[in-house]
């Protein structure tokens, strides 16, 4: 017995089904700067829209251990991302919020399917990773990337607090 399948079938499946979530691969290099006194950087990554707004907050490296109150008196240091999402969270934030990290390279993958990646539509947006360490300086690093469309990676490079940064949707 032959079975036919129109294409309506097909497109009406295709219409219904769940869109493929993509990944976001970033890395992050955290220079080790010669000071006196050396601190790992509080680190916030962030996506921002075309209107320069948050998007999603993707990750919050910081201090959580600290006795007095919990890392989280210096996270407003974080400037850029606690006037436009850091503000209204509350800490720790359930898959966002970590440990400080070591320098070096620090690489991180952000699933689409389960992260606040969810909710982006496709489009351009930018990456911003920002640092500040105590009793050491403050600095954001800008990468334009489009969500939704894998592509080639996009990179940028800090110049003291930040090495380089790089993107590639997956």
């Amino acid at each position: 017995m032959k079975r036919t399948v129109s294409l309506l079938t097909f497109a009406g499946a295709a219409v219904g089904a769940p869109a493929m979530a993509a990944d976001l691969n970033v890395t992050v290099e955290i220079p080790r700067l010669s000071v006196a006194e050396y601190h790992k950087p509080y680190v916030a990554i962030w996506v921002e829209g075309p209107d320069a707004t948050a998007a999603a907050t993707l990750a919050v490296w910081y201090d959580p251990d600290s006795k007095e109150d919990k890392g989280e008196k210096w996270l407003k240091d974080m400037r850029q991302w606690w006037r436009k999402a850091g503000r209204t969270m509350s800490f720790p934030a359930d898959g966002i919020s970590s440990a400080t990290r070591a320098p070096g390279p620090q690489k991180v993958t952000f699933s689409g399917a389960k992260s606040p990646l969810s909710k982006l539509k496709p489009g351009a947006y930018t990456l911003v990773v920002e640092a500040a360490r105590e009793v050491g300086g403050h600095e954001a690093v800008r990468v334009p990337f489009t969500w939704g469309k894998p592509g080639k990676t996009a990179s940028a490079k800090g110049t003291a607090e930040l090495g380089a940064v790089s993107v590639t949707v997956k």
